[in-house]
């Protein structure tokens, strides 16, 4: 009896090449982004290895479908809907350059490589990386133009747009060592790249002083899993921290509500940061101090990188500047 061996992968191939999924993708579609030199070396070792391009897709995609799928790595919750300034500033950003230059817009969230209408779709946005990357693996391997919001992974694997997040945190550690603080805690889930560079510029600038903080790692991106980590770190006893930068506004402000319920009052007995500078955040009371970083023109920077790389033109990484807007907490 014998069986039919597996198709060869594009992932399979990149293992052979020692590059990632998607200049193999690349590559294989002539994408002038890859050298001359690479793409022939990546086309010979698929062409030994057996691999099928499929070719009758490509010629569809060729074509032009005139729109592009626009992919959220996000799990919509109560606490964070997705009717909040994120993902929706970034949506509007996007679609106002997209609508303008004759393209549609599918949204959707994130789903199996290759499958829904998104394959269709002349290029992809990707907002959010997911886990340790998980999300930018995904999306890449459908083998098409892609541009990621988020952060810089070092590689240069993918195109991405995003906020200085790691002068976004070092700006929160100036603020709270301007005001006095010493006992520090960081909030946020640094398998995030975003919320690492956070972590990381918040982290080094706090050791200039020769300061350090404590991590404290909540569930989610949300009100109630903010507020649950700063509860259960307190409970723990020891001494109370005071001063917090929290990677998001939602985070900050359950954090604020788990301070006021312990006795501990926001900001004479604890200063906390957020981050996003979102209407809830300007709202909310005490209004939250937070590092501001502005997603509409974010949208529009994703919108035109991938138009040019469907177009075959050259995109690079753009990350643009954030500031910290002091309020009341």
């Amino acid at each position: 009896m014998t069986t039919e061996s597996k198709p060869v992968t594009m992932e399979q191939i990149a293992v052979l090449a020692g590059v990632s999924t998607i200049t193999v993708s690349r590559a294989l579609r002539d994408s002038p982004s890859v050298t001359p030199a690479t793409r022939e070396r990546i086309k010979t070792l698929a062409e030994a290895a057996g691999y099928r391009f499929n070719h009758h897709a490509r010629n569809l995609r060729l074509r032009r479908s005139h729109m592009v799928a626009v992919m959220l790595e996000m799990q919509p919750d109560t606490d964070r809907p997705m009717t909040d300034a994120y993902p929706l500033q970034l949506l509007g950003g996007i679609t106002q350059e997209l609508t303008s230059r004759g393209y549609s817009v599918l949204l959707s969230a994130m789903q199996s490589p290759g499958q829904g209408m998104a394959a269709s779709a002349d290029g992809v946005i990707l907002l959010g990386q997911g886990a340790n990357g998980s999300a930018v693996k995904s999306a890449a391997a459908m083998g098409l133009p892609l541009v990621v919001w988020g952060a810089e992974h070092g590689r240069g694997d993918s195109v991405v747009v995003g906020g200085d997040n790691a002068h976004g945190g070092a700006s929160a550690a100036e603020r709270l060592i301007a005001l006095g603080r010493r006992e520090l805690c960081f909030l946020g889930d640094v398998r995030h790249a975003e919320i690492r560079d956070r972590q990381q510029g918040f982290a080094k600038a706090l050791k200039k002083a020769g300061l350090k903080a404590q991590t404290l790692t909540p569930a989610a991106f949300t009100f109630g899993a903010g507020f649950t980590a700063v509860q259960a770190h307190l409970a723990k006893g020891g001494k109370a921290p005071d001063g917090l930068f929290a990677a998001s506004d939602l985070l900050a402000m359950g954090a604020v509500r788990a301070f006021t319920d312990a006795g501990l009052a926001v900001p004479d007995a604890v200063s906390v940061i957020g981050y996003d500078d979102s209407p809830a955040a300007q709202s909310f009371a005490p209004p939250l101090t937070s590092v501001r970083q502005d997603w509409h023109h974010g949208g529009v920077l994703l919108a035109r990188k991938v138009l040019d790389l469907i177009a075959g033109h050259p995109a690079a990484s753009e990350i643009m500047p954030t500031e910290l807007v002091v309020r009341a907490t």
